[in-house]
């Protein structure tokens, strides 16, 4: 399997790290009725949350990216390298997200997006 398509997979879990953290550390989470117990949280939970509903977002456009850039047999190298900035900006933007850093945030976001695209652009 190549590295791109282990970064698929990370990417694929990455949502699952930032609610493990918003469960951790906010308020006792309830399974019985997740949605309200998600809706009452406030700071750094609340952000983890966006940061895992947002790492949801983001990871189709990758997956489908990898995935045909490697049906179409685009460089593996250039395909990987793009993977890897992809997997590193995405987990640097849950950081920030924590962190309240949101104009930085941002331009990490565009960065990753960048990124996907570029898989595709690579690709054609």
């Amino acid at each position: 399997m190549t590295i791109a398509y282990w970064c698929v997979l990370v990417a694929g879990l990455m949502p699952f790290a930032w609610t493990g953290i918003a469960k951790a550390r906010g308020e006792r989470f309830n399974n019985r009725t997740p949605r309200d117990w998600q809706s009452r949280l406030t700071g750094m939970p609340a952000r983890a949350h966006a940061a895992h509903l947002h790492s949801f977002e983001a990871f189709p456009l990758f997956a489908a990216a990898v995935i045909i850039a490697q049906q179409l047999r685009a460089p593996q190298g250039t395909i990987d390298l793009l993977a890897l900035a992809f997997i590193a900006l995405r987990v640097l933007y849950g950081v920030l997200y924590l962190a309240d850093q949101h104009l930085l945030r941002s331009i990490v976001w565009a960065a990753a997006f960048a990124c996907a695209v570029g898989i595709f652009v690579v690709a054609a």
